[in-house]
């Protein structure tokens, strides 16, 4: 395994070697505003746990978390809720992530709370417990990754808004189980704004350092999460993290993680780091192929990954 002192030559073997492959897939289309994102995007981002960041490329733009923010708004709620999983399971769904059949069959209980039926259970749940629910999430990723001014981009949350009639007649499908409990017009306005909200491959690998260090939050000066409740958040990750492509990307990278349609990837090593790329162009299941095809040559070249 690496030193630290090596992990920015590492990096920049592997940023040097997917320079190639640039504009690689195609960009999410189906949230209008996403269809403007520059393809010829590139970024990759490490953070350890003691604090040292190396990074290559397009690290200081603000991009749009889009699903990545499902696993922060797990995370606060999972201390919260007892028991947190009795309306919402932990297996990996088989099916694509805005999929309406397995609710039916399985009594409105979304199988995992990665897929969108399941972000909109966990999202039903932090507006049962927050008065300003968006407002919370904001103050909440701010003391993360200890950047002022995380905010969400309007335009983007407009346009998912817009375009959520799968979200929508998930919720109401979900409602008829007895298994949202707010207005769902206000769900959609809740879990639309957290995944609109922008953040930096910098801010990003920061923000989720606390999945490396047992739930420990350097930045925010607290445990955020038992090392139990961590344990369980890295393990959805790693089985739920990438849609219907789970399998495959703890087959490659063997990392537990998260993709967003954005393009962005954060992944987690507990105990040594965080490590996050952006690269815009989606493969068909919806996750960046520049981004995994970075993650695999870096665990493959350094040893560094859960097997």
């Amino acid at each position: 395994m690496p030193s630290h002192s090596d992990y920015g030559a590492e990096l920049r073997r592997v940023y040097e070697a997917c320079l190639p492959l640039l504009g690689s897939g195609r960009v999410a289309t189906y949230i209008p505003e996403l269809a403007h994102i520059d393809p010829m995007r590139f970024g990759l981002c490490l953070h350890t746990i003691d604090g040292e960041t190396y990074a290559e490329g397009d690290v200081d733009l603000k991009i749009s978390m889009q699903s990545i923010s499902k696993v922060l708004v797990l995370a606060m709620v999972l201390p919260r809720v007892h028991p947190c999983f009795h309306r919402v399971g932990v297996e990996p769904s088989g099916d694509p992530f805005n999929s309406l059949v397995q609710l039916e069959f399985e009594n409105g209980i979304p199988r995992n709370p990665f897929i969108n039926a399941g972000a909109l259970v966990v999202t039903d749940m932090l507006i049962e417990l927050e008065r300003d629910p968006k407002g919370a999430v904001l103050d909440y990723l701010a003391s993360l990754c200890d950047t002022p001014g995380i905010t969400f981009n309007q335009s983007v949350a407009r346009s998912e808004l817009a375009t959520a009639a799968r979200n929508r007649s998930l919720a109401y499908l979900m409602r008829s189980f007895g298994n949202i409990r707010a207005n769902v017009e206000d769900l959609l306005d809740v879990y639309c704004h957290h995944c609109s909200i922008e953040m930096t491959l910098r801010e990003l690998a920061r923000s989720f350092s606390f999945l490396a260090r047992g739930g420990y939050s350097a930045s925010a000066g607290r445990h955020l999460l038992t090392p139990s409740e961590t344990k369980r958040i890295n393990s959805l990750m790693l089985t739920c993290g990438f849609y219907d492509e789970s399998g495959e990307f703890a087959f490659r990278v063997g990392l537990p993680g998260k993709s967003g349609v954005g393009g962005a990837i954060i992944t987690v090593l507990p105990g040594h780091f965080t490590l996050a790329t952006w690269g815009p162009g989606l493969n068909e299941k919806g996750n960046s192929m520049l981004g995994r095809h970075a993650l695999e040559m870096f665990t493959s070249n350094t040893g560094m990954s859960l097997f």
